[in-house]
């Protein structure tokens, strides 16, 4: 039984979309709110990222997806800033995926996407450690709306759903490394 990609949709409606397709400017400007209040909100559940943040306030990074990119300034709390326009940055995060789906098969593989990083190695190594240390809780944030039992059942549905794709996604991913073909044997002449 030959089985499909669950995400063959997402890759067809990217693949339809036009190579200069850009959201609109309102668009763009509300997910980043949106994006800045969330990594604010799982920063302040860990104290010790803030503290790591505070001794870089006022330091500005970009993160730069193809024309898409995202900056922030470091507030003096050790929280984030939504920066709009700003010449200078102290640290550059470059995603080197050509497409959609290169940038977010190795996070369901438990993988970091490729990144080029220029700037300060200091402010660096703590994004880096923000990285690999910070984890959001979200079972404690759904138990503070639906309850503990829901929120627990949810989020144990959620780590199976996940381990399942990272199982499916590994074979079926473009850029995945095809196993080798056995050698034909060699005849002897």
């Amino acid at each position: 039984m030959a089985t499909s990609s669950p995400f063959s949709f997402a890759q067809s409606l990217f693949a339809r979309l036009p190579p200069t397709f850009t959201p609109p400017e309102w668009a763009v400007a509300e997910a980043q709110g949106r994006l800045v209040l969330l990594l604010n909100h799982v920063l302040m559940q860990e104290p010790q990222a803030m503290e790591r943040l505070v001794r870089q306030q006022g330091r500005v990074v970009r993160v730069q997806w193809h024309d898409f990119h995202f900056q922030v300034r470091i507030s003096p709390a050790g929280l984030l800033q939504l920066e709009r326009a700003s010449d200078t940055t102290d640290l550059s995060l470059t995603l080197a995926a050509a497409t959609p789906w290169e940038l977010v098969a190795p996070l369901l593989e438990g993988a970091k996407p490729e990144v080029q990083v220029q700037g300060d190695v200091q402010l660096a190594a703590d994004i880096n450690w923000l990285i690999d240390h910070v984890r959001w809780d979200i079972e404690a944030d759904l138990a503070r709306i639906v309850g503990d039992v829901p929120a627990h059942g949810l989020c144990d549905m959620g780590r199976h759903m996940a381990q399942a794709l990272r199982r499916f996604v590994p074979s079926r991913t473009p850029f995945a490394s095809a196993p080798a073909a056995p050698s034909a044997p060699e005849s002897q002449a």
